[in-house]
């Protein structure tokens, strides 16, 4: 696992420590949303599509740094949109930075170099750059050419300045098995990032092209597919993840999300249930954990959330079995995934509710009431 002897202990003691309190649930990372507005229209994300008033919005580094403060969490996050966008993204960052948390700032890197100066080398803080596989996969996954090479250019000027670099990628129907295998030697041996962050896509319904999300079924075999083939190749790749996330991904773990593991603060407030679905929104942390029906959502609950497998829901819960089972996941870890044994068992999807579209109307209502309060503040 490609994460600092120093982020592992300290978040490795954090979650004892809610062990001896006897919290079930409690935040691992948080996803810090400063703002919606991207420079990019990727065709499998759902977080774009907002007006101009709400792609407008910004939480201020006073509202960011409440977050950080109010969650505890000893990982942040910050997604968007594009962060460095964010006139004030150098104060989060130094505020969040200073508090001694981990920030993995995710970017799609077209402002990276320019504004690679406004931050200075820590252990706290790494560049999580997307980068959905090699150049023809990338820019088409983006929707614009010349977007891998300026990705590679400024990943490399990152590293080279002493910075934490790693990539995240996001999984569709978009490359086989042997693409994501060269794609994962490229970024290992050639740009020498410190990990991979991997994950499926998640079928956001307000994404514009449906039609490259994988299943379940699917995403466990292109991930068996992917590790027999990196075992062949002995090659040392090295993730960003726990060594039983991926034994999850490859169909080896039967592991239901734990939402409330990454909650999700954005210009709206604290999202429910999580990053990936926004059915509500709670004014404070400690209001989003304790009136928020957790066990409404989840494989086998809700129809929405039948086919992710996504690292914020998954990953959690990988965590939390490996502090439960160290010996298990050490095994996974130097040994590798199982790419032969049966799949464990699905959870099945016999009683989940149906789906609830009411997304639209729900931001509606939050831009009514905002519109609303604004007017009294200005009549005041």
């Amino acid at each position: 696992m490609a994460v600092p002897f120093i982020q592992q202990a300290r978040v490795g003691a954090y979650v004892l420590k809610q062990k001896v309190l006897r919290r079930d649930r409690y935040p691992l990372v948080l996803m810090l949303e400063p703002l919606f507005r991207c420079n990019l229209a990727c065709a499998g994300c759902g977080k774009i599509d907002y007006e101009d008033d709400i792609l407008n919005r910004r939480l201020s580094t006073e509202d960011c740094l409440q977050a950080v403060d109010e969650c505890g969490a000893p990982i942040v996050s910050i997604p968007g949109g594009e962060p460095l966008l964010h006139k004030e993204i150098r104060q989060i960052v130094e505020g969040i930075v200073e508090r001694k948390k981990f920030v993995y700032l995710c970017t799609n890197a077209l402002l990276l170099e320019k504004r690679i100066h406004l931050f200075k080398p820590s252990s706290y803080l790494t560049f999580s750059v997307h980068l959905d596989g090699l150049e023809k996969h990338h820019d088409e996954a983006v929707c614009q050419d010349g977007v891998f090479k300026r990705a590679i250019s400024a990943i490399c000027k990152a590293r080279d300045l002493g910075f934490r670099v790693n990539v995240n990628c996001t999984l569709f129907d978009q490359m086989t098995a042997v693409e994501i295998a060269e794609y994962f030697d490229f970024v290992t041996n050639d740009l020498r990032i410190e990990g991979i962050t991997v994950s499926p896509g998640y079928a956001y319904e307000r994404a514009p092209n449906q039609g490259h999300f994988l299943n379940r079924r699917k995403t466990k075999q292109l991930f068996r597919d992917v590790f027999e083939m990196g075992a062949s190749r002995k090659s040392k790749w090295k993730f960003s993840q726990s060594s039983l996330f991926l034994d999850f991904l490859a169909g080896n773990q039967k592991y239901h999300c734990t939402p409330w593991g990454n909650p999700t603060r954005n210009v709206f407030g604290w999202q429910r249930p999580c990053y990936l679905l926004g059915e509500g929104y709670a004014e404070s942390f400690n209001e989003l954990m304790e009136t928020t029906d957790w066990d409404s959502y989840g494989v086998g609950n809700y129809e929405k959330c039948a086919n992710c497998m996504v690292h914020c829901g998954f990953e959690p819960s990988a965590v939390a079995d490996t502090l439960a089972h160290p010996l298990k996941a050490a095994k996974v870890a130097l040994f590798g995934v199982d790419t032969k044994a049966p799949m464990a068992p699905e959870i099945s999807l016999e009683n989940q509710r149906p789906a609830e579209y009411v997304f639209e109307g729900l931001v509606k209502r939050l831009s009514e009431t905002e519109e609303s309060a604004t007017g009294r503040s200005d009549a005041a």
